[in-house]
């Protein structure tokens, strides 16, 4: 299958990254190698260092990045210090991350991500580990409710895993299509509206299969820490809760005195870590919507790394 590839918010990324030509670069989540190249052409003596822990995305990497001044590594982004050490890098100059599930990803219908294709129910990332019919296979419906309320804010939760585990007992869910037609027929005809009733399940099962969350919260603390002064942490988000927590985690790192209010002095002496590149997120001109649908939901927060 080609690989076709649109990077969203590309020109506003490479913007907020300000590209040294001899500077050192991370992409923690290169997928087709749009933001990537765009980073690796504006370099002279500069490298570029791009991960994924999805093996395919990384073949079609290396292809396209073999004419640029990059090395291509499977890994996690969240264990991009230990990356960098092994190549003999300290810090770095930028760091993009482009969360979320790619378009490669989306496309190829036996990855499993689409609700709108019929395909074994997997959805892993990395090919590795729990698919997302095992954790339907094991999860009750109290267990099923909570991913789809804690990943995919769905309203309708617990009618959905409710439904889900009467099916079960005549038999296993086994494709996207068959569970995807399960939850549609749990969620009332009025709500059907809103979009396909199966993208914010499929969303939350995604999340689970790969631990989205806990790897974010723990590789935001790496990328930054990895960081020279000056260099700059830029990271898109396609949902709510990745936003809403990069948000938070920006913000502690830009915020000085944290002292109560009513004291006329500060006496905590905490500095800021960072500076906002952007005061808010940047969306998707209406050009880019035009061009690539999926820019839809993207927003692009950037921090730089201040002093000590």
């Amino acid at each position: 299958m080609e690989f076709t590839h649109l990077p969203v918010l590309l020109e506003p990324t490479i913007e907020a990254l300000h590209i040294k030509p001899d500077g050192i670069y991370v992409d923690g989540t290169v997928g087709g190698a749009g933001h990537s190249r765009a980073i690796a052409s504006r370099l002279t003596t500069g490298k570029l260092i791009a991960l994924d822990r999805d093996p395919d995305a990384l073949s079609v990497a290396k292809e396209r990045l073999a004419d640029y001044p990059a090395e291509v590594v499977e890994s996690n982004f969240k264990d991009m210090d230990s990356v960098l050490d092994s190549l003999g890098y300290d810090l770095v100059d930028g760091i993009l991350l482009d969360l979320g599930v790619s378009s490669f990803q989306l496309d190829a219908a036996e990855r499993g991500f689409s609700y709108h294709k019929e395909a074994p129910l997997d959805m892993r990332m990395s090919k590795q580990g729990a698919t997302a019919a095992d954790i339907i296979a094991a999860c009750n419906a109290e267990e099923l409710a909570q991913i789809f309320k804690e990943y995919g804010e769905e309203r309708f939760a617990y009618r959905i895993a409710c439904r889900i585990e009467q099916r079960k007992k005549q038999a296993p869910f086994l494709t996207t299509t068959d569970l995807a037609e399960t939850i549609a027929s749990a969620v009332p005809a009025a709500a059907r509206r809103d979009g396909h009733p199966a993208r914010r399940c499929f969303q939350a099962l995604r999340i689970a299969v790969n631990g989205e969350l806990d790897c974010l919260k723990e590789g935001l603390n790496k990328a930054f820490d990895c960081l020279k002064p000056g260099g700059v942490l830029a990271i898109i988000t396609f949902h709510s809760l990745e936003d809403r927590m990069v948000k938070q985690q920006f913000k502690q790192w830009c915020t000085a005195c944290t002292c109560p209010p009513d004291l006329p002095v500060c006496v905590c002496g905490k500095k800021p870590k960072g500076r906002l590149v952007n005061r808010k997120a940047i969306e998707a001109t209406p050009q880019e919507l035009e061009r690539n649908a999926r820019s839809r939901s993207a927003k692009l927060r950037a921090v730089e790394r201040l002093s000590e």
